[in-house]
C-alpha cells in the first residue's frame, strides 16, 4: 500500500473516517531530516497495509492542520485512531521506534 498524500479537502475521509487507524507524517520539501524520513515511511506504508492507513501532510500547503495537531517542528509523526490522537514523535525516529509506538498506541 502507498503513502496517502492529504490535505484540507480530504483530511476528514482520509483520517478522520479512516476504517484503519492512520499515522500521518507532517513534511515539507526543504525539510533535511524529512526528506531522510520518507524512505521509512514508505517501508512502513508497505508493512502496515491492511491494519494502519499511512498519509503525509506538508505543512507548507497544509497549515491548518499542521495548526490542529499542534505541529511546531518538522518531521512529526501523528497516530490516529478512532478519530483521537493516540500518539506524537517528533524528529527522526528509527524504523523499529516507529513501529512500536504505532503497533502499541493502536486499539485494535
Amino acid at each position: 500500500m502507498s503513502v496517502t498524500p492529504i490535505n484540507h479537502q480530504n483530511f476528514e475521509n482520509e483520517v478522520y473516517n479512516s476504517t484503519l487507524p492512520v499515522l500521518i507524517d507532517f513534511w515539507a520539501e526543504w525539510c533535511g531530516p524529512c526528506r531522510q524520513l520518507s524512505p521509512v515511511i514508505d517501508e512502513l506504508a508497505t508493512e502496515l497495509a491492511g491494519r494502519v492507513k499511512v498519509c503525509k501532510i506538508n505543512v507548507d500547503d497544509s497549515p491548518q492542520l499542521a495548526q490542529l495537531f499542534h505541529v511546531y517542528s518538522i518531521p512529526t509523526l501523528v497516530v490516529v485512531d478512532q478519530k483521537e490522537v493516540v500518539a506524537t514523535s517528533v524528529g527522526v525516529k528509527p524504523k523499529k521506534d516507529i513501529l512500536t509506538m504505532v503497533e502499541t498506541k493502536i486499539s485494535r
